[in-house]
């Protein structure tokens, strides 16, 4: 990184990285799009950058109103990227902060100094640690948790680990690692009917480390469990299995301020009629409306934005955190699993709680900005 301080530049210098290499890629590119839409141009210069779905960092265009999901058409990045074969290189050493693209048989282009990354990666390859690790390697500054708790947060077997030696209330569930499973399928099916026998029908098979719902099966009984094993680990090999939790979904979003973390008004993900759960359709396709804030008591809602924030505390979060639970009919509420960068779409439901909360979406993105550029990289 520059010496020069930050206050003394004309303007930060932003990037924002979305796309990627996980199933969540048109994800990620509506959320880009919706973030470059609100920050505020006055204060930051953005340098856009898009991951494609084969993994080149690509230049692309400053576009936001291509980077939409239109007519059940999902966006990608190589729809913007500008023409080349080239790839954008970040810095990789401390004590530098400039970007250049490279191209075969050509000089490298350099593209100026950044001073902040804002990762807008969902699922693996970015979301998980592994971005984190490389800025962290840079000594460039980001917008976030950092590598351990943006992997706890991917992986929902050992968020669950840890979040109950926080005593944080998590249902029940089981995970099926990859050498289980190719090692001997049979005993690996064998224990979750084991599983089923003591929780009952439904069972929800899932990637254990993918996000948007994608991958996610509701089984009803034996018959359909080998395909919902085999739909989950086409996205992970790794799979978790989580018994039906009965109950309302709500949903808290968690900022830090300089004070420390605080929660927004929750929200209610309402049942959705023509889908068997809130998946990836009824989220982002179909538009499905959480209700803001959520129709509970004044004890819910102060009891489930301090499970929230204990939720950020625990996995160690930095930045930004979507924390959902089950409020059980018993008047319990249980965690179903934390988001360390969840969708900042028009329709999302982090931006949405925050907004009812005090602080709108541009708000919300420069105090992430301005928190990022306060932050060291490095132990801390």
């Amino acid at each position: 990184m520059s010496t020069e301080p930050t206050s003394q530049r004309p303007k930060p210098r932003v990037a924002v990285v979305f796309g990627g290499r996980s199933s969540e890629h048109a994800v990620s590119v509506v959320t880009a799009g919706a973030v470059l839409r609100a920050i505020d141009r006055t204060r930051y210069d953005v340098l856009p950058i898009g991951i494609t779905a084969d993994g080149r960092w690509a230049l692309t265009a400053d576009d936001p109103e291509r980077m939409v999901f239109t007519e059940r058409q999902l966006p990608s990045v190589a729809q913007i990227a500008e023409p080349g074969t080239g790839a954008v290189v970040l810095p990789v050493e401390p004590g530098r902060s400039d970007v250049v693209y490279a191209e075969v048989g050509s000089v490298p282009k350099d593209l100026g100094e950044v001073d902040v990354v804002l990762p807008l990666l969902h699922g693996p390859y970015g979301e998980d640690g592994t971005l984190q690790g490389l800025l962290e390697l840079s000594g460039v500054p980001y917008v976030g948790s950092g590598v351990l708790s943006s992997a706890i947060g991917m992986d929902k077997e050992y968020m669950k680990r840890v979040f109950s030696s926080f005593d944080l209330p998590v249902g029940p569930y089981l995970a099926i690692r990859p050498r289980e499973w190719e090692r001997d399928a049979a005993a690996a099916r064998e224990r979750v009917l084991d599983f089923a026998r003591e929780q009952g029908w439904p069972l929800f098979v899932k990637p254990a480390r993918a996000g948007s719902s994608m991958g996610i099966s509701r089984v009803t009984g034996p018959e359909g469990l080998d395909a919902a094993i085999e739909e989950a680990r086409s996205h992970d090999p790794k799979v978790i299995v989580e018994a039906q939790l009965s109950g309302r979904e709500i949903e808290c979003g968690v900022l830090e301020f300089d004070d420390g973390p605080r929660a927004s008004v929750p929200a209610e993900i309402p049942p959705v009629s023509s889908h068997d759960f809130y998946d990836f359709e009824a989220k982002y396709i179909d538009s499905a409306e959480g209700v803001v804030p959520a129709p509970l008591t004044e004890e819910q809602t102060e009891r489930v934005r301090a499970l929230a924030v204990l939720a950020f505390e625990a996995a160690s979060c930095e930045g930004l955190v979507r924390a959902d639970f089950f409020l059980q009919d018993d008047g319990e509420f249980v965690i179903n699993e934390i988001n360390t960068m969840p969708g900042f779409t028009p329709i999302s439901m982090f931006p949405r709680m925050w907004e009812a909360s005090g602080v709108s979406y541009p708000e919300l993105v420069d105090r992430l900005l301005q928190a990022a550029l306060r932050r060291s990289t490095g132990l801390r």
